[in-house]
C-alpha cells in the first residue's frame, strides 16, 4: 500500500480502513488483515487508554517518508485482495485471482483481451454476524436448479458476467457458465435467507486467512451484501485524549487513583466480604497512606457505579472523568504538559454588553482555549451486519487476544465550554423538560444502540445531554464557516454522563469541540481564535440565531421522533446532523428544541433568544 496508486493515511489504518475493512483504490479491493501482520510497529504511549483496555500498549503503523517508497520493505500492515472473484469489463470472462498471481505494486489484469484491461473486482461479497467474510461461490450460484448435469464437471474459468441492457437493476447482471449454458441472474441475492437456500454456509474464515486450522465451524446463516455497503464494517474505536491528571486541593482525588492502580485493589473489588477482605484492606490502606475508612469509601462509590452502570459500561473506566477534572481545573498550569497545553481565556463580559449577551455569558461558566492536544484512538475490533453485537466481536487478533492494540496518535487543538451548573439544574429539573426527555429515555431503553450510547451518556439520560450534544453540533456546524477547518475536521467530546447516587463522581456539563489530525493541518490555530473573546460570543450568538430555523420545518422542528428508533426530535441534515466522523454517539440523542424552546418545552437559551428579539425590534423601532 505504498506506491502511487494505494497510498493510505496512517490514521486510516485504524478507521475506516482498519483490521476487517475494505478498501477500493482505483479499481481494486483489499481488505486489511489482522494485527499478526504488523512486523514493527511504532510504540503509542496511552496509559489512561490501555488500563481502560486492559492491554500493554499500542503501536502506530510506521509512516513512510514521502518518495521513499520504494526503497522501504513492507514493515506496516498487510492488505489483502479481496474479493478475489475478479472480471474483464471488456470479454466479461471471470477469474479467480490466488495469491500466487500478485506481481509487486501491480494491478491484475485480462489475459485474453489484447490490451490486458484491469479487473474489477465482484460488487458482493457474503458476511456473516460473527464477522466471518468471504466470497460467494459464483459456479453454486450460477448452477443452482440447473438441471441434466453434473456442476463439478464445469470449469470455474469458463464463468461470465454479463450486463444485459434490456433490463436494470440486479436483474441486469447474470452469472453465466460457459461450459454448460447455465446461469441466473442476480436478482434476490442481497434477500436474507437468498445463499442459505442455495445450500451455502458460512466460511468460518477471515478474507486473510487460507482455511487451515484457523477455519472454524460457523452455524450463522451468510447473507450476500455489497461491498462497499456500510454494515460490511463497524469499528469499534476508543480514543482518549492525553492528559495530567490533577490533584485536587486536598489531595483525594490522587490518592483514589493511587488506592485504584494498585493490584491489590481487584481482589479486594471482586470480593469486599470475603475471609481476607479485612486484611487486604488493612494491607492496602497501610501501602497507599489512607484510611481504612477512604478505602470502604471507595468501595461504596464503586458497588454504586457497577450496580448503575449497564453491562461493560463501568463509569471507573469512563476517560470522560479525567478529562473533565483536567479542564476544570482551578488553574491550568498545573495540569498543561508539553502535549498538553490550555489556558481559560473567558468571555470577556462588559457592563455595556446588551442583556441578550449578558444573559448567554451567565449561562457560561468557563471556556477554555486548547493550544495543544494529543489523541490517542485505538481500534478493539470489530463487528460485520450489526454495529451493537459487543458479543459478536471480532478481535484485531482473532487466534490469539492482543496483549497491544493498533492505535493512532493525533495532534490538534480545540474549545472547551462548561455551563454554569446552578442555571443547567434549574432548567433541567422543570417537569416540562424531563417530560420532553422521557420519551427519549424511553426509545433508548428499547433500542439496539442502548449499550453504545450508555457508555457516554452513563445510567441514565440527562437531559442536559442531549442539549449539550446538540449545541456541540451547532457549534461545529458554526465553526465549519468561522474557523478555516471543515465539519468533518473537527469533532466532538460531551461532558454530561450521569452517575449512580453516592458516586464520587462530579456532575458534567460541557462540550469539547476540537481537531486532531496526523499532520500540522490540525494545529492551524484558527480553532482557539475563535475561543477567544470577542469570536466565540459572536458564534454562540449566530449558532443560536441558526438554530432556530431548518429548511424543513415545520417537519423537522415538530418531529417527534427521527433516525433509528427514533432516537431524536428536532434534528436532521438540513440543520443538525454532522459527518459521522465529527459525532462521538452517532448521530443519534439530538433535539434542537432543547436549545431553543418552543411552545410546549423551555429551552435553556431561550431566554437569550428572547432577549435579542426585544433588541432587534426596539433598533427597528427607533426613529
Amino acid at each position: 500500500m505504498k506506491d502511487n496508486r494505494r497510498k493510505i493515511r496512517r490514521t486510516q489504518t485504524v478507521s475506516p480502513f482498519g483490521v476487517g475493512g475494505i478498501i477500493d483504490l482505483r479499481g481494486e479491493s483489499f481488505v486489511a488483515a489482522d494485527a499478526r501482520s504488523w512486523s514493527r510497529g511504532d510504540v503509542v504511549e496511552s496509559p489512561r487508554l490501555a488500563r481502560k483496555l486492559d492491554v500493554t500498549g499500542f503501536r502506530a503503523a510506521p509512516a513512510i517518508p514521502a518518495g521513499k517508497a520504494q526503497y522501504v520493505s513492507r514493515i506496516g500492515p498487510a492488505y489483502v485482495r479481496f474479493p478475489r472473484w475478479l472480471f474483464c469489463p471488456k470479454c466479461r470472462k471471470m477469474t479467480y485471482w490466488i495469491a500466487e498471481r500478485e506481481e509487486k505494486d501491480k494491478p491484475p489484469r485480462c489475459g485474453r483481451c489484447s490490451d490486458s484491461p484491469q479487473l474489477a473486482p465482484m460488487r458482493f461479497v457474503q458476511v456473516c454476524r460473527d464477522g466471518h467474510m468471504a466470497d460467494i461461490d459464483w459456479r453454486r450460484w450460477a448452477h443452482w436448479q440447473a438441471e441434466g448435469h453434473d456442476r463439478r464437471q464445469c470449469q470455474v474459468r469458463q464463468l461470465t458476467f454479463t450486463n444485459s441492457p434490456d433490463s436494470s437493476g440486479l436483474d441486469a447482471l447474470r452469472v453465466n457458465c460457459g461450459t454448460c449454458g447455465a446461469g441466473r441472474s442476480l436478482e434476490g441475492v442481497t434477500d436474507k435467507n437468498a445463499l442459505q437456500r442455495r445450500g451455502v454456509s458460512c466460511s468460518g474464515t477471515h478474507p486473510w486467512q487460507d482455511g487451515g486450522d484457523e477455519r472454524v465451524d460457523c452455524e450463522e446463516s451468510p447473507r450476500a451484501i455489497q461491498r462497499g455497503a456500510s454494515n460490511v464494517y463497524f469499528p469499534v474505536v476508543h480514543s482518549a485524549i492525553e492528559i495530567p491528571l490533577p490533584d485536587d486541593g486536598d489531595g483525594d482525588e490522587a490518592k483514589a487513583r493511587d488506592v485504584t492502580a494498585h493490584t491489590v485493589w481487584p481482589k479486594v473489588v471482586s470480593a469486599p466480604d470475603g475471609p481476607v477482605a479485612d486484611a487486604l484492606i488493612e494491607y492496602l490502606a497501610g501501602d497507599c497512606e489512607v484510611s481504612e475508612e477512604f478505602i470502604h469509601e471507595l468501595l461504596q462509590s464503586d458497588a454504586a457505579d457497577r450496580s448503575a452502570a449497564p453491562a461493560g459500561n463501568d463509569a471507573a473506566d469512563d476517560l470522560s472523568i479525567g478529562e473533565w477534572a483536567a479542564f476544570t481545573s482551578p488553574d491550568p498550569k498545573t495540569v498543561s504538559s508539553r502535549e498538553f497545553r490550555i489556558a481559560c481565556v473567558g468571555l470577556d463580559s462588559k457592563q455595556t454588553d446588551p442583556p441578550s449577551v449578558s444573559l448567554l455569558h451567565r449561562r457560561i461558566e468557563r471556556v477554555v482555549a486548547a493550544t495543544r492536544i494529543r489523541e490517542v484512538r485505538a481500534l478493539e475490533g470489530f463487528t460485520r451486519i450489526e454495529a451493537d453485537a459487543r458479543d459478536r466481536l471480532v478481535s484485531v487478533n482473532p487466534v490469539a487476544k492482543a496483549k497491544w492494540l493498533p492505535a493512532v496518535e493525533s495532534y490538534g487543538e480545540g474549545i472547551f465550554i462548561a455551563l454554569d451548573d446552578d442555571a443547567l439544574g434549574t432548567w433541567e429539573n422543570s417537569s416540562g423538560v424531563r417530560d420532553w426527555v422521557s420519551q427519549m429515555e424511553t426509545n433508548l431503553g428499547s433500542s439496539f444502540q442502548q449499550d453504545r450510547c450508555r457508555e457516554r451518556t452513563g445510567p441514565r439520560l440527562l437531559p442536559r445531554y442531549v442539549m449539550l450534544h446538540t449545541l456541540a453540533h451547532q457549534l461545529i456546524r458554526q465553526l465549519s464557516y468561522d474557523s478555516g477547518y471543515n465539519a468533518a475536521s473537527l469533532r466532538e467530546r460531551i461532558y454530561a454522563r450521569s452517575h449512580a447516587p453516592g458516586s464520587r463522581h462530579p456532575a458534567q456539563a460541557g462540550v469539547f469541540v476540537y481537531t486532531a489530525a496526523g499532520d500540522s493541518e490540525g494545529t492551524l490555530g484558527g480553532l482557539v481564535r475563535q475561543g477567544r473573546p470577542p469570536y466565540l460570543t459572536d458564534t454562540l450568538v449566530r449558532l443560536l440565531e441558526s438554530a432556530q430555523w431548518c429548511s424543513q420545518d415545520p417537519l423537522c422542528s415538530d418531529s417527534t421522533g427521527r433516525s433509528l428508533a427514533n432516537l431524536n426530535r428536532a434534528a436532521c441534515h438540513a440543520c443538525t446532523l454532522l459527518p459521522e466522523t465529527s459525532c462521538e454517539i452517532g448521530n443519534v440523542l439530538l433535539d434542537r428544541t432543547l436549545l431553543i424552546g418552543d411552545g410546549q418545552v423551555e429551552g435553556f437559551f431561550r431566554p437569550v433568544i428572547q432577549a435579542a428579539f426585544e433588541e432587534s425590534t426596539a433598533a427597528v423601532e427607533a426613529p
